[in-house]
């Protein structure tokens, strides 16, 4: 009689707390156009699970203050009824987050801008957070 043998596949879920102690799996993207609070926001989808997460506002000249958040409703400022949910970024200002996210939403606070992301990737396949979040309190 021939035992059966099953195999289970291990897959790190996004509680996995050696994905967050490793190292991130590099993540980079510059001169990403941002548009104005009139528009649709940027949204940059990651592959995977965030690590941590900077973000540059590389607006020179004339300041384009730039909103960084985590839902389209949380940057447009729409969300719970008007409740702004991002925080700014002055021209060249720069802000790291150790954020678990699978998407980061940019608009300019009044004109177009342009930024850069950097972040470090879990292991943790982005389906794991299906909504980033969104509809948190706080998010948007």
């Amino acid at each position: 009689m021939t035992a059966s043998v099953q195999f289970r596949s291990y897959r790190a879920g996004v509680s996995s707390v050696g994905q967050y102690q490793l190292s991130g799996i590099p993540y980079a993207t510059a001169s990403q156009a941002v548009p104005a609070s009139s528009s649709a926001p940027l949204k940059i989808p990651f592959p995977n699970v965030t690590k941590f997460v900077t973000v540059v506002n590389e607006a020179t000249g004339a300041n384009a203050p730039l909103r960084v958040g985590f839902s389209a409703l949380g940057v447009t400022g729409t969300a719970g009824g008007g409740t702004d949910n991002f925080f700014l970024l002055d021209n060249g200002e720069s802000y790291t987050g150790e954020w678990r996210v699978a998407d980061v939403y940019m608009l300019g606070h009044a004109a177009a801008t342009s930024a850069s992301v950097i972040a470090g990737l879990t292991g943790v396949i982005r389906g794991e957070l299906p909504l980033n979040w969104s509809g948190n309190l706080g998010v948007g």
